[in-house]
């Protein structure tokens, strides 16, 4: 009896409980035309406890086609599927689902297509070469509202001028240009402190000038004034 009597006060207890919610899950759709890559990232992104593939497609149409039915957080989308350019696709897919992320997974790492991609209303760029963990990190960059770009590729590309052929705004200094390239590349304030050597304050000073010189009220709106006028630049080999 007194048994029974301990398993009904533990289960009253359990059931009173408060039952703590998980990580919401972020809802993420593959489009690569291999399906043993789909796969592999299917395997990838559903270890991880945040992280949901809930829709897979092998060429543009049946991309387009899982955009509106799952309505997902983020597309993975290759840059060479058939059905047609992804890179021609990516501005109709933004104006179609605007609450869609796109990501690029690629092997093309020419910085021409990493800066056309994000030009065009991709949010990152990512090298299939890259790490898992690497990707991963992306994915989450992304759904949260940053923009990603692959160390090694970014480390090609440098901020040559602001605003087009016209050069950079009047006022603009090199340290405020520098901190808006590492914005641009999807850092942290605290990453762009450790790569130029700054506090993370000064690095926000810096922004906040930023935003002011250019007209932008959020880190969002600074990273799509500098991708519109093609603030990212391949830079030339060495000798060129």
């Amino acid at each position: 009896m007194l048994a029974d009597a301990k398993v009904v006060h533990r289960a009253a207890r359990e059931a009173t409980a408060i039952v703590e919610p998980g990580p919401e899950q972020l809802r993420i759709a593959i489009a690569d035309d291999h399906v043993v890559v789909r796969s592999g990232l299917r395997l990838l992104l559903d270890a991880e406890v945040d992280l949901t593939v809930v829709g897979e497609a092998g060429d543009i149409a049946g991309a387009v086609r899982c955009l509106e039915r799952e309505r997902p957080d983020l597309l993975l989308l290759d840059l060479t599927m058939p059905g047609g350019s992804s890179l021609a696709a990516l501005p109709h897919m933004v104006a179609r689902f605007p609450a869609v992320a796109i990501a690029i997974l690629t092997m093309e790492e020419q910085p021409a297509f990493a800066r056309e991609a994000l030009r065009r209303g991709a949010r990152a760029y990512v090298l299939k070469e890259a790490a898992s963990s690497e990707l991963v990190h992306a994915v989450r960059v992304v759904a949260h509202g940053g923009t990603y770009l692959t160390p090694t590729l970014a480390a090609r590309i440098s901020l040559d001028d602001v605003g087009g052929c016209e050069g950079p705004p009047s006022g603009l200094t090199p340290r405020e240009a520098d901190v808006l390239r590492l914005i641009v590349l999807g850092h942290t304030n605290g990453e762009v402190a450790d790569q130029l050597f700054l506090s993370v304050r000064t690095v926000e000073s810096h922004r906040a000038s930023l935003q002011q010189k250019l007209g932008c009220r959020t880190r969002a709106e600074l990273v799509r004034y500098a991708l519109e006028r093609g603030v990212l630049k391949p830079v030339p080999p060495p000798g060129a």
